[in-house]
């Protein structure tokens, strides 16, 4: 009994032959997102901290 019909194996050859390039692609483009929300993470936690030691200072005057 075959598994796979004959035109679905052409199918499958197509489609796999291209699968690695898909995959790469995709995982470019998690990392790009996981290091995009990386960078505005940090620029939140530094600007969190200005806005302390903006309020601390306007404490301290006030």
């Amino acid at each position: 009994m075959e598994l796979i019909h004959p035109t679905n194996t052409e199918l499958y050859a197509l489609v796999l032959h291209d699968a690695p390039f898909v995959i790469a692609a995709y995982g470019l483009l998690w990392l790009m997102f996981c290091g995009y929300v990386t960078f505005i993470l940090v620029r939140l936690v530094k600007t969190d901290k200005q806005i302390a030691l903006l309020e601390d200072a306007v404490a301290k005057k006030g």
